[in-house]
Order: C-alpha cells, then sequence, then structure tokens
C-alpha cells in the first residue's frame, strides 16, 4: 500500500494495472498478514468462494431469464468487498454501486434473499422491487446498490455526516465510526462525487472512497476517459483528503491496508480516498461482450485469482488441507442451489404491490408499508393515521 498525499509523478497506466505496494509510516501499525488468524483467513476463503458461486449461478439464471434487467457480476474483485468489510466494524454503514451482490453476502446477507431479490421475487431483500441493482440490508447497515453512477458517493458522506452527529451532538462523545462508499473508476467523473469530496473535506466527514478501479468504465479503458488515470488519488487531494493506493487482488493486503486506513479516519474523523486496483474477470454487465480487452489480458489477470491465490497461501502453509478446501467448495455450492430453489418458489409480487411501501402509513390508494421477509415480514407502525380525510397522531 502507497499513501498518496503528495504523489510524485508517474508515468501512464497501462491497460494491465501494475501492483503498487509501499509503507505509510504515519499510520497506525496493525498486524501483518502473516498475524492475521487462520480461522480468519479460512472465513474470508469461504466469504470469496461464496460470492463466486453465487455470482456463477446468476448468470446461468439470468440466461435462463430468471433475472430480467441489468446483472452485474462481482467475478474477481471478491477481495474488495471481503477485506474491505473485515477490516471495520458491522456498525459501520456501507453504501455502493451497481455492481453489488458481493458487498451484500460479504456484509452477512443471506443468500436466499440476495437471490430472491435478483429473481424479482417477494420474498427478495427488497420484496423483489429492486432486482440486481438495489441490494439493501437495514439490520447489516448495507444501505443499498445505486443504479445511477456516482448517486451513491453523496449517501456515503450523508451516512458519515449521520454516524459523526449522532455519536457527538445527539450523544455528547467521540465519533466513533467510519461509513465505507464504494464506487466503479467510471463514477470519478460524476459531479455529484466531487460536490460529496468537496463536502467531507469541507465538514471533516468519516467516509472513506473506495473505487474499485477495474480499469474500465462499462466498454472503455480508463486511460481514454478520465483524466489523470495513471494517479487517480489527484481526484481528492484537491479536496484536503488523503489518497491511497492498494493491491484490491489479494484479500490479506486488502484487509490490512484498509484496517490501517479506517483506523485513521475513526480516530481522526477525516475522510479518505482509496484507489483500490481489481479486475473484473466477466463484462461490464452479462449484454457485454468485452471485445475492448484482450484474451491475453484477461488471462494474465486470472492467474491472479483472489481466490486462488488465498486457496495456496492456506494449503502451501499447511494451515488448510486440500480435501477441506473441497469440503467447503461442496458446501457453498449446495448453499447456493437452496438460495436458487428457495428463491423459485418465492412468489412473483402481486400487482399490488405497486401501490404499497410508497408512504408508511395507508393513504388514499397506497396501503402502507411492511417490512421484508429478511427483517420479519412486520407492518411498519405508522406515526399517524387517516380517518375520513382527517390525519390523527398516533
Amino acid at each position: 500500500m502507497t499513501s498518496l498525499s503528495n504523489p510524485a509523478p508517474a508515468a501512464p497506466d497501462s491497460q494491465v494495472h501494475q501492483k503498487v505496494y509501499g509503507d505509510l509510516d504515519h499510520l497506525a501499525p496493525v498486524p501483518g498478514t502473516a498475524e492475521i488468524p487462520v480461522a480468519l483467513k479460512k472465513q474470508w476463503l469461504r466469504d470469496m468462494f461464496l460470492i463466486r458461486e453465487f455470482e456463477v449461478r446468476c448468470m446461468q439464471a439470468y440466461q435462463e431469464k430468471k433475472i430480467g434487467g441489468f446483472c452485474h457480476v462481482y467475478i474477481g474483485q471478491e477481495a474488495v468487498a471481503v477485506g474491505c468489510t473485515a477490516a471495520v466494524q458491522h456498525r459501520d454503514p456501507i453504501v455502493t454501486a451497481y455492481r453489488d451482490h458481493g458487498h451484500a453476502l460479504a456484509r452477512g446477507m443471506d443468500p436466499k434473499y440476495c437471490m430472491a431479490e435478483m429473481f424479482g421475487r417477494i420474498g427478495g431483500c427488497a420484496k423483489g422491487k429492486g432486482g440486481s441493482m438495489h441490494m439493501f440490508d437495514r439490520a447489516n447497515n448495507m444501505f443499498g446498490g445505486h443504479g445511477i453512477v456516482g448517486a451513491q458517493t453523496p449517501l456515503g458522506a450523508g451516512l458519515a455526516f449521520a454516524c459523526k452527529y449522532m455519536d457527538e451532538v445527539i450523544d455528547g462523545g467521540k465519533n466513533s465510526r467510519v461509513a465505507l462508499c464504494f464506487l466503479g473508476d467510471g463514477a470519478l467523473n460524476q459531479g455529484a462525487f466531487h460536490e460529496a469530496q468537496n463536502l467531507a473535506g469541507l465538514l471533516d466527514l468519516p467516509v472513506i472512497y473506495v473505487c474499485e478501479n477495474n480499469g474500465y468504465s462499462m466498454g472503455t479503458a480508463i486511460s481514454r476517459g478520465t483524466t489523470m488515470s495513471h494517479s487517480l488519488v489527484t481526484k481528492a487531494l484537491g479536496y484536503g483528503i488523503d489518497g491511497y493506493v492498494i493491491d484490491g487482488m489479494d484479500v490479506l493486503e486488502v484487509y490490512v491496508a484498509m484496517k490501517r486506513i479506517a483506523d485513521k479516519c475513526r480516530e481522526t474523523s477525516r475522510p479518505a480516498f482509496v484507489d483500490i486496483r481489481t479486475y473484473r474477470f466477466k463484462g461490464h454487465s452479462m449484454s457485454d461482450p468485452r471485445k475492448y480487452r484482450t484474451k491475453d489480458e484477461e488471462d494474465v489477470f486470472e492467474a491472479d485469482d483472489p481466490i486462488g491465490k488465498l486457496e495456496r497461501h492456506l494449503v502451501g502453509s499447511g494451515a488448510m488441507a486440500a480435501e477441506e478446501f473441497k469440503d467447503m467448495q461442496k458446501a457453498i455450492r449446495e448453499q447456493v442451489r437452496e438460495a436458487v430453489a428457495w428463491s423459485d418458489a418465492s412468489p412473483v409480487p402481486p400487482l399490488s404491490e405497486l401501490a404499497h411501501d410508497v408512504f408508511i402509513e395507508p393513504w388514499g390508494e397506497y396501503t402502507g408499508s411492511s417490512q421484508p421477509e429478511i427483517t420479519g415480514g412486520a407492518p411498519n407502525l405508522p406515526s399517524c393515521r387517516t380517518i375520513d380525510t382527517q390525519e390523527e397522531l398516533l
């Protein structure tokens, strides 16, 4: 990991990223990769393989027309969501873009609710109304995927502001939380992102903008559409926000680097920006033939698969037997198959759902709101009720 608070000039980046390492002496030390408990490493291997298997099944379901609309799979980038999520606390809020299934699973969403949402079924985390791009899990402080490019970046600042206000103003203490806001490199050119950074820098908001830099904005290499593509942290430095570069193809490196950054952000209540260099093995979406990159390039990155890398580390060090990993894969595949079957059995939302969940309480043709099955399915308690056009506070 390299600190680029004062970056030196660098040669333009090619489409194939170069790994960047270094020291961050000004950040508090955390255990190195060798000191991470084996149990955690095994859990992260399981989490990454769960995301991989889930996405493979999503691709199959999309081809079978069980999933409609857009579908952006996370294959290849699993180390980012798993490593970043592990580096923060469960009470720290997370918000992300539309490539969001991996983040939801890494945060703890049950695969069956995630898959049911993919299928547009009532048992989904958003009752099938959001689909692939809108995974939301309040219990796990996962504040959704967002389909508009860059739209989640102001929300990341807002979540950080809410946490800070609660901790410092309402509770009268010290800020103790950070918000993670994930975005793709294509979102760097959106005005909302720059407005959000300006506010974050101005108001000392504890938000970490995690740019999952996979080298392409849809079908365009980043160097063709973004200035300073070889040094993306310059997008933050002008707002007084420190920037860092991390190798996103190694979950252990991601965890160690992000833990140090998150600890500093939590302690100082200041924002940060991370250029986390990763690669998506598949196209931008299921409809993308990815003719804009070469097979040789893809082969280079697939050989650097973060799942295979961690497996080799564990097996090679004697911490895990090869048979144990095979058993893990078998169990996860069965878990995802069960999620697919559960989602198939979940009903399609009735047409009446169009008028439901619009307002919390009933009003006119709108029938109020209720929680999805993932949170128990209980009705939302209204703050007021309508009786003969007169509103009464409860």
